[in-house]
C-alpha cells in the first residue's frame, strides 16, 4: 500500500518571498493561511493554491486561544500534516502546537538561541558578532524556541546596515528553507509512526554564533 505523502500548510503574513521560494522548490502546498489581506495570498492564488484568509483582531480584545483553536480546527479539515510558518505575524499558543506537536516548523534571522524576536537583526549588528544567520527550527509555544533543524552562517560586512543584513540572511533563509522543509517531509513520509508521532532529527548540523569583532 502507497502511503499519502504528507500535507503541508503555509501560513504567511507578508510579501510572500518565502512562499514563493518553497513554491518554486517544488513543494506541494495544500493550502495557505494569512491572517490579513497581504501580497502572500496573491501569490498563492497566482501559483494556483487554495487559501484561506482567517482575520484576526489587532486590539487588547484579541483571543489568542481562540484564534488558535480556529487555525488548528481550520488546518485539520484540509488534513495538514505539517505546518510552515513563512512570516506568520500572528503569535500562536498552546491549541495550535498541541495539535501539531513538534509539526510546525518556522525560519528566523539568527543564529539560535542567540538574537530572538522579532529584531533579531538589528540586535545582532548592536552586539557587534561577525558572524549571524539563519535558523530552521520546530515552533513551539514559546518564541524562537524548539529543536534547530539546520542552520547557516552569514557574515555581518563592514558598513552593513539592518536592511543589508537582513536582506543577506532571507537570501539564506530562502534555499535553506524550503530544503528543510522537503527533508522533513521525506523523513515523515517514511516513517512507520503516525505523523504526529515521528521523532525530530537535526538536518543539518547547527552553526554556533559568531564571536564579537
Amino acid at each position: 500500500m502507497t502511503l499519502q505523502a504528507p500535507r503541508l500548510a503555509v501560513l504567511a503574513s507578508g510579501t510572500g518571498t518565502l512562499l514563493e521560494a518553497i513554491i518554486e522548490a517544488g513543494l506541494e502546498v495544500t493550502v495557505v493561511v494569512s491572517d490579513r489581506e497581504c501580497r502572500a495570498l496573491q501569490v498563492a492564488t497566482r501559483a494556483g493554491l487554495r487559501t484561506k484568509l482567517l482575520q484576526r483582531s489587532f486590539g487588547a480584545d484579541f483571543d489568542r486561544d481562540g484564534y488558535s483553536v480556529l487555525l488548528a480546527d481550520l488546518l485539520a479539515r484540509r488534513g495538514v500534516d505539517v505546518v510552515a510558518m513563512a512570516g506568520f505575524g500572528t503569535v500562536l499558543s498552546r491549541p495550535l502546537f498541541d495539535s501539531y506537536a513538534g509539526r510546525v516548523l518556522n525560519t528566523h534571522p539568527s543564529l539560535l538561541p542567540a538574537f530572538k524576536g522579532w529584531h533579531a537583526v538589528r540586535d545582532a549588528l548592536q552586539a557587534g558578532v561577525a558572524v549571524t544567520g539563519a535558523t530552521v527550527h520546530v515552533a513551539t509555544e514559546l518564541v524562537d524556541e524548539g529543536p534547530i533543524l539546520a542552520q547557516e552562517e552569514v557574515p555581518v560586512l563592514a558598513g552593513d546596515s539592518e536592511a543589508s543584513l537582513h536582506e543577506r540572511i532571507k537570501q539564506v533563509e530562502r534555499r535553506l528553507y524550503p530544503r528543510s522543509i522537503r527533508v522533513f517531509l521525506e523523513r515523515l513520509g517514511d516513517s512507520d509512526l503516525h505523523p504526529r508521532e515521528t521523532p525530530v532529527q537535526t538536518i543539518e548540523n547547527p552553526r554556533s554564533q559568531g564571536a564579537t569583532r
